[in-house]
């Protein structure tokens, strides 16, 4: 029989395999736009509505993950987007004309958001289970997949410029990488009921009365709106996402267009970011065991609204890359220890979270392009900064879940 570390080692493999393959897929067909857009003979504008298409399509799938979740668990869920995931690759190359591409946009978007859901709360199920923070070494490995991916692009673009080539061989490797995952992903919970509801809960009296029958519906149903605080995790991812998005959109060109850095430099603030994020991601569940995800995601988004609107007073190349340093080391942790909280609250939560996580990806850079257009672009990196200090006060208001006590020693113990 295998020990406890083996069994969280082989679960957290399969997890990161999800988030790696989602980080795969999304990266390999952005990178080929610029054939895509060739094939199809498309305009600048064909090609934003394309990109806007697959995020609504990750936006609105909310109802029918919640829904999807609830009959299928997060095991067969994160398995069939990821198929789903894969025929897209196989779809784009053979695609006859701009609206059916569009059509499989949509579906690519909603494939995401399911994956998005049944990923994160395999991972939530995978820290509870074990009592071990890991989500953060998750998110990371979605970065992997993405560096993976644009890697073997480049690789396959040296020999062929064929879509049909690479797409086919990304969507196979794509699927061997599920299929290898499955045996070590955990199985639902059938009751899918809110964690912090079941440790709560108490016995039920054998034969309820009518009155009680009806009490329980009502609060059934009161339980079917989102609770307060499902909303207040809502609005930290959506203003923690508003941060991610608007500082990969629009580093670059305050840069160059503010800071008048050097061509050679104005795509360094995209790096410091992601570099900051990939290496925050990989520490930061040591940071979660010791100080608990609250204290992490409140420090974090302070830092990156202290830090960036202090860059953006003193101004210069150098303040400003460490200005943006601080946005990839504060706001890493903020997605993954958010979606904790919201899978201890049920499937639904998680679901909703997700969704307004998408929305904040997608419409804080166009909010930021407005504020800019109207005022400068300055005032518009002010609104990034302001958004992550709201994310600071939106933790003050979320239950997190205790710290874990440690369990390295006791995991050893346990396994002899």
């Amino acid at each position: 029989m295998p020990s406890v570390p083996d069994e969280f080692r082989r679960s957290q493999l399969a997890t990161g395999a999800l988030f790696f393959a989602l980080g795969f897929q999304y990266a390999t067909w952005v990178s080929r736009v610029p054939a895509l857009k060739a094939r199809l003979d498309l305009g600048e504008a064909q090609i934003g509505l394309l990109l806007m298409t697959c995020g609504i399509g990750a936006a609105v799938s909310f109802p029918l993950v919640a829904v999807l979740m609830r009959r299928l668990g997060s095991r067969m869920l994160s398995m069939l987007s990821a198929f789903a995931l894969g025929a897209v690759l196989l779809a784009l190359p053979v695609v006859p004309d701009y609206p059916v591409t569009l059509l499989v946009m949509f579906c690519d978007g909603v494939a995401v958001g399911c994956l998005n859901v049944a990923m994160n709360a395999q991972g939530a199920a995978l820290e509870a289970r074990f009592e071990r923070t890991t989500m953060s070494r998750l998110h990371a490995t979605f970065s992997a997949g993405s560096l993976l991916a644009a890697l073997l692009a480049s690789g396959v673009n040296a020999f062929t410029g064929t879509l049909a080539v690479h797409f086919g061989l990304a969507a196979v490797l794509l699927v061997l990488l599920v299929l290898a995952a499955r045996p070590g992903l955990l199985a639902d919970d059938p009751q899918d009921a809110p964690q912090d509801a079941r440790q709560e809960a108490s016995p039920e009296p054998s034969q309820p009365s009518s009155q009680d029958a009806v009490a329980a519906e009502g609060k059934r149903r009161r339980l079917a709106l989102p609770a307060a605080a499902t909303l207040w995790m809502g609005l930290a991812m959506v203003f923690g996402t508003v941060t991610e998005g608007a500082m990969n959109d629009w580093s670059a060109l305050y840069l160059k267009d503010v800071v008048h850095a050097g061509a050679g430099l104005a795509p360094m603030g995209i790096a410091v970011v992601s570099v900051m994020m990939v290496c925050a991601r990989i520490f930061a569940d040591g940071w979660r065991t010791r100080f608990g995800d609250g204290t992490v995601v409140r420090t974090g988004s302070l830092l990156a609204g202290l830090g960036l609107a202090l860059a953006l007073l003193v101004g210069g190349t150098t303040p400003t890359l460490l200005g943006f340093a601080c946005v990839g080391l504060g706001v890493a942790a903020v997605t993954p220890c958010v979606y904790v909280a919201a899978a201890r609250q049920g499937s639904d939560a998680l679901s909703l979270v997700a969704a307004m996580g998408t929305t904040g990806l997608l419409a804080g850079p166009a909010v930021i392009g407005f504020i800019a257009g109207a005022t400068s672009l300055v005032w518009g990196m002010a609104a990034v900064a302001a958004s992550a200090a709201v994310v600071s006060l939106c933790a003050t208001r979320i239950r997190w879940p205790r710290p874990a006590a440690t369990p390295e020693p006791r995991l050893a113990t346990e396994a002899g």
